[in-house]
Order: C-alpha cells, then structure tokens, then sequence
C-alpha cells in the first residue's frame, strides 16, 4: 500500500500525516507514506484544495483533515 499527502507543508497536512499514522498503527498496517508538496504534481490529481490523502493511487479525501477513525474506514476499503 502506497499512501501520499498532497500538501505545502502547512499544518494541516502535517496533522493529516499525523493522523494517517495513528490509522495505520491501529490497523496493525505497513504502508509507505510519502509527502507529495510539488505544487505540479499535486495539480495532476485534479484536487483544487489541500490537504488531500491518496491511496494507492485513489484520491481518498480533500480539503480537509479525517480523523484517525475515518482514515482507518477509507484504509480497509
């Protein structure tokens, strides 16, 4: 599993980063999380806010920060 943060670093996407872990530990899942802050590499996901949280190549959530609980619903599928 390959999970992205699109985001300039702001803290909301530092929170998103944050909270993404917290589903992965509570999941007991081992996935590659990477910070995507390329303004031109976030544009190709055709998001027009940030932070958004990418799985596996799905844009999963936008424009806002999930809780862990959520996070963990959009992680099992």
């Amino acid at each position: 599993m390959t999970i992205k943060i699109l985001g300039p670093g702001c803290p909301n996407c530092r929170h998103l980063e944050s909270s993404t872990r917290q589903a992965l530990d509570a999941l007991g899942l081992d996935a590659e999380v990477e910070k995507v802050e390329d303004m031109q590499a976030i544009m190709q996901y055709g998001i027009m806010s940030t932070p958004a949280l990418v799985v596996d190549e799905e844009v999963k959530v936008y424009g806002r920060v999930p809780t862990p609980r959520e996070i963990e619903g959009l992680l099992q599928g």
